[in-house]
């Protein structure tokens, strides 16, 4: 695959961003693309590795043929390439954007610490998709006369939606915002992926016969047993949604808020919403000229650091109560698999201070307002160590720790203990169905995506999506024509 001396020849290049300087004062994306012919060069190092673990369950949950289409854009069949990896991947604008890439940690060429720049050449493969015109609606040939309901408009329910619509049947799907797209609209910032990539999609399908009802929040403004009683069958990719509980005292102070409101608070603003909701607190939350503190270490903390300097905050501080990683992994103990190694974000770049092997004890305030956050160092077991307590200045504090579930009402709060849940490892509440049929312990009522599986990357959600469509278009057919 590519050249056969590549890899040897060439060396690894990824798209570049703006400067911090210039990135943090708008919210637009800031990565500056390549062009044609570099990424062909970058194609050219993908080497004939004999065994591509990319695109095995190590590197790439929903399977992208990465050997096949980067062969085609070196070769300078771009418009091939891209119906390959459309075969596989519904929205590679999403994933080429947003998914941290585990295909390039599975990379062969990851064992010197030059991977294949994957995905820097999947972005530029789904935008020059749109560049040719090549995303256009796909309708089927004939209706089935099937109807199936789709509850939530993520991407695992994007992507059933579009697979169940292309083979005939006809598709409702409904969403709890006034918009689709789910948290790929409302929690994923601008910065990283703009929101027009989404409208897009959202028209294909609905040439494709999807048909979207937003503002409808199942379980309360519309029943689940109405949509089973319409519906041939009915899909529940309603997300993982429920706060993992911190359990810190002083959570109640004004400041103190979860993070997921507010980057969903910043994503209606800049989309000219009204930023409350069903779902969402109201109340305005800005960082702008505030010392602000992050608890957790994840992705979802990262958007919230980045989202604060832009606001404007004069100060961010990030808290994780992990030991800070080493700077390189031992290729030999976990390759392929995703290392536990220093790694930077990109917003994390523009400035924050990251404290390592922290805990969180408690939110300190004057009359009701957050005015610091008081840590401690913690041993290899996470147990604070004595005499090491300290106080960061804060105005404003959001946790962002995880997810522990779908959230309480809606679907679940109605269908009550007909609807079979467990718990995982990460101790977090899940509907209970496995990864062959998606089915759940209510009849003709699937689910898919982190409401399944607990909260998860976008690749994964698209996988899930696509499968529980198969699942289901086999069973009102008989038979199905979809890939797993």
């Amino acid at each position: 695959m590519g050249k056969v001396t590549g890899f040897l020849e060439i060396d690894r290049q990824v798209h570049k961003y703006q400067p911090a300087s210039d990135r943090i004062r708008h919210y637009r994306e800031f990565t500056l693309p390549m062009s044609d012919k570099e990424v062909e060069k970058q194609a050219a190092r993908c080497m004939d590795c004999g065994i591509p673990f990319c695109h095995g369950p190590t590197g790439c949950p929903i399977h992208n043929q990465i050997p096949d289409w980067n062969d085609l854009v070196y070769s300078g069949d771009w418009e091939n390439a891209i119906r390959n990896l459309h075969s596989t991947n519904n929205f590679p604008e999403f994933t080429g954007r947003i998914c941290p890439a585990p295909c390039e940690e599975a990379c062969t060429l990851n064992l010197e610490d030059i991977p294949v720049a994957i995905k820097t050449i999947e972005q530029a493969l789904a935008d020059k998709a749109h560049e040719l015109g090549m995303i256009r609606p796909q309708p089927a040939a004939k209706k089935t006369g099937k109807r199936v309901a789709i509850i939530g408009s993520g991407p695992a329910g994007m992507a059933a939606a579009q697979q169940l619509g292309r083979t005939g049947h006809e598709v409702h799907v409904y969403e709890r915002e006034s918009r689709p797209g789910g948290l790929l609209r409302y929690g994923i910032p601008d910065f990283k992926m703009e929101k027009h990539h989404i409208d897009r999609r959202i028209e294909q399908m609905k040439g494709e016969g999807v048909t979207f009802f937003c503002n409808v929040n199942v379980g309360v403004d519309k029943k689940v047993s109405e949509l089973l009683a319409e519906y041939d069958a009915v899909l529940y990719c309603g997300g993982s949604e429920t706060p993992r509980p911190a359990g810190i005292p002083g959570g109640e102070l004004e400041g103190v808020h979860d993070a997921m409101p507010y980057l969903v608070q910043q994503n209606k603003r800049l989309a000219q919403e009204d930023i409350g909701s069903v779902a969402w607190n109201a109340e305005p939350i800005v960082a702008s000229g505030q010392h602000v503190v992050v608890v957790g270490g994840g992705d979802t903390a990262s958007d919230c650091i980045g989202t604060a300097f832009r606001q404007g905050a004069v100060r961010v501080t990030q808290l994780d109560i992990r030991p800070q990683p080493p700077e390189k992994e031992n290729k030999l103990a976990v390759w392929p698999y995703w290392a536990t190694k220093m790694r930077t974000s990109s917003s994390q770049a523009e400035g924050a201070e990251r404290e390592f092997q922290v805990a969180t004890l408690e939110f300190i305030g004057e009359e009701g307002q957050l005015t610091g956050v008081k840590c401690c160092e913690v041993d290899d077991k996470r147990k604070p160590i004595a005499g090491t307590e300290f106080v960061i200045r804060a105005d404003l504090a959001f946790i962002a720790i995880g997810f522990a579930g779908p959230i309480s009402g809606g679907v679940t709060a109605e269908l009550g203990e007909a609807l079979k849940t467990h718990v995982d490892s990460r101790r977090s509440t899940n509907i209970e169905a496995n990864d062959r049929d998606y089915r759940t312990s209510v009849d003709r009522l699937y689910v898919a995506g982190d409401v399944r599986r607990g909260q998860s990357l976008v690749v994964w959600a698209i996988r899930e999506g696509r499968q529980a469509a198969r699942s289901i278009d086999e069973t009102l057919m008989g038979t199905t024509v979809l890939p797993r």
